[in-house]
């Protein structure tokens, strides 16, 4: 039976996992209730729940190339709204991590078929970039690229009605940016967090229903 080996392995992993925390998979049938939002790149080598130490049910996860917010994107934008409205998250974490391909394809002129349209914002954010970086090497310019995407990726959470409507509710959401090495499992804090709409500047505001 093909992925035979798979079903072996969950066995095996749901077999440890009981030995354990007898409760866990009972526990975690009756509710989830995650402190944090993962918004990710869906590379397979950036796990989510591994590299923070997180067991199943405490990581709510969003994952897809390049890790991008989009405000048309009804999948991101439904997932935020579930875990800020439904979960009560208190954190939303936008994590890249260098080296990433799609950024990578983004900054080159090879043909990614329909990536090419999901990317094109990383294009554009690339020519507002200060000339002289265009002059780095490849792999300088990826790595510079997606810590500035991450950036840009964190301000797109922050502006949207979602969080807005939290911060005016007067919840404690914070929404913070991360980078991942895949050299040595490290991640960066990029110090670009908001918490507040005291940090949004007034164009990006939205008066919203009370």
């Amino acid at each position: 039976m093909p992925l035979r080996h798979l079903l072996s392995n969950n066995k095996t992993w749901a077999n440890e996992t009981r030995e354990l925390d007898p409760e866990m998979f009972a526990k975690l049938a009756e509710q989830q209730s995650p402190k944090y939002l993962w918004i990710g790149c869906s590379d397979s080598r950036v796990p989510a729940n591994e590299i923070v130490g997180l067991l199943p049910g405490e990581l709510f996860v969003h994952r897809n190339v390049a890790n991008l917010v989009k405000h048309t994107d009804m999948n991101c934008q439904a997932v935020m709204q579930y875990a800020v409205d439904v979960l009560g998250v208190e954190h939303i974490i936008v994590c890249g991590h260098y080296g990433c391909g799609g950024i990578a394809a983004a900054l080159g002129q090879t043909n990614a078929g329909v990536a090419d349209y999901w990317l094109r914002s990383v294009k554009d954010a690339y020519l507002r970039t200060e000339p002289g970086f265009r002059a780095l090497d490849q792999e300088r310019r990826v790595d510079i690229m997606c810590e500035n995407n991450v950036i840009e990726q964190v301000a797109n959470v922050a502006h949207s009605k979602i969080v807005q409507r939290a911060w005016q509710q007067g919840k404690q959401l914070m929404v913070h940016g991360w980078i991942y090495s895949i050299r040595d499992g490290i991640l960066k804090d990029l110090n670009c967090t908001y918490q507040s709409l005291d940090q949004i500047d007034p164009i990006y505001q939205i008066e919203l229903d009370k």
